[in-house]
């Protein structure tokens, strides 16, 4: 199975969970970059232009094309294409100031914390169901991962309206993606400067934390239905924390990270005891329920909880996603933690 698609199944699974709808405990792969649920905290006054694209962005003047999508499909793109649906890729939408005709969701649960960009949209079900897309009458469909497809699939969504695969090389790298759907879009200029100042202002938060926690480590944990994943240090909010922003990579990470390719991968209590970690994002969806796995007390024994060093975010917050607006508000989380 390919990775993309264990990503989607394990997102919904989850969600599910984190909803308190149903259970995911015995899934093989581990939670995705992109899961979460619930409303998100705003987006703090640092947040750069790239996460709150105005509506009146520049765009290159195109009129109908035709290009080739990850797949070797050529898709007949509509010149100004006024109906997207983009599911799952909505981060890259709103930092090119476009609102799809409808948005992601899984059971109840949406990506909140593009909230207030997406208010008002309806959601539409994250497997893409053929009656839900043609039910919202779009005039074009992005599709991330070859996996959505994989059948006759294409065949049939395309018969709907032009349908451009972005593909799992390229959409597995957050960069390349929102690249991609901007030349898509004809919104190659806005992407590109929607990613410079994403890099921008990482560069400036590393900056910022290296002169405050010269040489200090960190990791993401993510407790959901009273089971722990520690954050991939390669993918992610992992990308974030230790290529984006500098910081020291825990050796447990390190050893669990080694040749694994989901985003969030298991990590039991006793594991966890074993962390040696100065600064720990806590990422809780049990925060609902009572969050009984904070009360182990292996958990309590922890030097880093002992030194107040843990910072808990809700299961609505981007640390689950990827994207320039999710990691851009990761970085905010970042700097309001750890520089004092």
């Amino acid at each position: 199975m390919k990775k993309r698609k264990k990503n989607v199944i394990w997102i919904a699974a989850c969600l599910v969970i984190a909803l308190g709808l149903s259970a995911c405990g015995n899934k093989e792969s581990s939670p995705s970059q992109e899961a979460s649920p619930s409303a998100s905290p705003s987006a703090s006054p640092s947040q750069s232009a790239a996460s709150s694209p105005s509506p009146s962005a520049s765009s290159e003047a195109v009129g109908d094309r035709e290009l080739t999508d990850g797949l070797g499909h050529q898709v007949k793109i509509p010149a100004n294409p006024q109906r997207i649906v983009a599911s799952y890729l909505e981060d890259h939408l709103v930092a090119l100031g476009v609102k799809p005709v409808a948005q992601w969701s899984v059971a109840n649960g949406t990506q909140d914390y593009l909230k207030a960009d997406l208010d008002g949209i309806p959601t539409i079900p994250y497997d893409l169901p053929f009656e839900s897309v043609m039910s919202f009458q779009p005039d074009l469909l992005i599709i991330g991962s070859a996996a959505t497809v994989e059948g006759d699939k294409y065949d049939q969504y395309a018969k709907i309206a032009p349908t451009y695969v972005v593909g799992d090389k390229i959409n597995n790298d957050w960069r390349q993606s929102l690249l991609k759907i901007g030349e898509v879009l004809g919104k190659s200029d806005v992407a590109e400067k929607a990613l410079a100042d994403y890099e921008a202002k990482a560069a400036e938060a590393k900056a910022k934390l290296q002169q405050a926690a010269p040489e200090q480590n960190a990791a993401a944990i993510w407790l959901v239905s009273k089971k722990f994943f520690v954050v991939s240090q390669n993918l992610s909010s992992g990308s974030v924390l230790y290529q984006d922003l500098g910081l020291t990579v825990p050796k447990l990470v390190q050893d669990i990270s080694k040749d694994q390719e989901s985003n969030w991968l298991p990590i039991s209590m006793e594991q966890i005891a074993q962390l040696d970690v100065d600064n720990l994002f806590l990422i809780n969806s049990d925060a609902d329920t009572g969050s009984e796995a904070l009360q182990d007390p292996l958990w309590q024994a922890l030097p880093v909880v002992k030194s107040g060093h843990v910072y808990e975010y809700p299961r609505s917050s981007s640390w689950l996603y990827t994207g320039t607006i999710a990691n851009s508000q990761i970085i905010d989380d970042v700097l309001e933690s750890m520089v004092k």
